[in-house]
């Protein structure tokens, strides 16, 4: 029979190439042959969380693999290999430690700050499913999963900075405490210290009032081996808080500490920022969470309507993702408005209940979407709605649909087959319109004049 390392190797190259590349990265990868004979093998596994989490998630998988293999007679186990231990209480109570998240230990009060004698509102806990499994991951946040997974598992080449870009609601403080949560339930460090810009230089502020500012640096400089700070952008103009954040980022980098940061905007974009601080702020990998596109917006719904129990039909979660796609939390807030609504009052969840639940989050902003794009095509162009989804090939409603076309792809993140659709156009239709229509643009003729009128007035919400 052949070698069972060559099996294992076979078998997690066929899940790479079958399991979405964030699972694989996350559960299976750290994955490594241990011990086996003929009818029994044993996996490594850094922890019990891991554990359970490979036997209900990825077992019937693992044994399917080793099944087309034709190894049909496998018992798999799995051991944990980590020499890594959690930290006692006492232990952590003298390295000045605490745990940001609410791990299986009961604690209804946060613990106070160490080294100071009264109790100061800081050191935030993570939020619960805030975690690398439960981020759903798109085109516009690839990299910065792969760059904040990477970093939790020690495997960023040349650096221990990542500064996480996003603007509020798309994700970063998700991925910030993913990192803090991976670290410490796998065991790898107990000093995950996680608080916000604000927070520090208040915490500064109370530990200079009251005299106890050695200990402050001391925690941070000396008893963190994790410092997750977000919003850094509150930094600006906070020209003491600037400085002594600087040395501390001196402090943890020499020791080979971990720093995860996250802003709305780029070190260099923040105003009143210490030259010291930017250049550190810069040192690291930067990465940027985007609005998430349109299949993302359906498989974000989906995820958190099965977190929270929600039975929403795809329909109404498809038209959901179409009306909101300004960030996670507008998602979030539609979804479990429509779920509210419809348990509350008894009501079928359809497009209808939908619509009435929307209009309240979008009524402020007016949408941009196929058809007010389309409408305004045809109020432009004094053409019918039915003109504009004919099959007329007259060149006055040819052209007008083609440039509705191509700034339905601009301004909407629909696919060019649901765009084409909304025309009654094939794909390849859909294509040419917007190739035809780039072709002009390129020649400045007077449909280039015509397509920066519409724009404007698409931008400016004029629609």
């Amino acid at each position: 029979m052949e070698n069972m390392e060559s099996f294992w190797k076979q078998v997690k190259c066929q899940m790479k190439k079958t399991l979405p590349d964030h699972s694989y990265r996350m559960w299976i990868e750290p994955v490594d042959l241990l011990d086996h004979d003929k009818h029994n093998i044993k996996l490594s596994s850094p922890n019990s969380f891991f554990i359970k989490r490979l036997k209900d998630n990825y077992l019937p998988i693992l044994e399917e693999a080793f099944f087309k293999l034709g190894v049909d007679d496998i018992n798999i186990e799995f051991k944990v290999t980590s020499k890594r231990k959690l930290c006692s209480k006492e232990e952590n109570k003298n390295l000045g430690a605490y745990p940001a998240v609410h791990l299986p230990i009961k604690r209804s009060k946060q613990l106070n700050l160490p080294g100071l004698n009264v109790r100061f509102n800081n050191g935030r806990l993570f939020k619960k499913g805030f975690t690398f499994d439960d981020f759903v991951v798109g085109e516009n946040s690839n990299f910065a999963y792969s760059a904040s997974l990477s970093l939790a598992r020690g495997k960023i080449k040349g650096s221990n900075i990542l500064y996480i870009l996003a603007k509020t609601g798309l994700g970063k403080s998700h991925l910030s405490q993913a990192v803090g949560y991976h670290i410490i339930t796998n065991s790898i460090s107990k000093r995950v210290y996680y608080t916000t810009a604000e927070e520090f230089t208040n915490e500064m502020i109370f530990s200079l009032k009251n005299r106890t500012i050695e200990k402050f640096k001391e925690k941070y400089r000396e008893k963190c081996d994790v410092l997750i700070l977000e919003n850094v952008h509150f930094l600006s103009g906070k020209e003491a808080t600037q400085n002594e954040l600087a040395l501390t980022l001196d402090y943890l980098l020499d020791a080979d500490k971990k720093v995860i940061f996250s802003g709305c905007e780029l070190p260099d974009d923040i105003p009143k920022l210490n030259d010291q601080l930017k250049s550190r702020l810069s040192l690291g990998l930067v990465t940027e969470i985007g609005v998430p596109d349109y299949a993302t917006r359906v498989r974000i719904l989906k995820r958190k309507s099965k977190v929270f129990g929600y039975d929403i039909p795809n329909q109404v979660t498809e038209y959901i993702a179409q009306e909101l796609c300004d960030d996670v939390r507008q998602l979030e807030s539609g979804l479990f408005g429509v779920a509210a609504k419809g348990h509350l009052m008894g009501y079928n969840i359809d497009i209808e209940l939908a619509k009435s639940v929307l209009a309240n989050i979008t009524k402020a902003k007016t949408r941009i979407t196929v058809e007010s794009i389309k409408k305004l095509i045809c109020k432009e162009f004094s053409i019918t709605q039915e003109d504009i989804v004919s099959a007329s090939k007259k060149k006055r409603i040819v052209k007008p649909r083609q440039m509705a076309i191509f700034l339905s792809r601009k301004y909407t993140d629909q696919p060019i087959k649901k765009i084409g659709n909304s025309y009654n156009k094939y794909h390849a239709t859909a294509i040419y319109a917007i190739n035809a229509v780039e072709r002009e643009l390129k020649q400045k003729s007077v449909l280039f004049e015509q397509v920066n009128y519409l724009s404007k007035k698409i931008e400016s919400g004029k629609l």
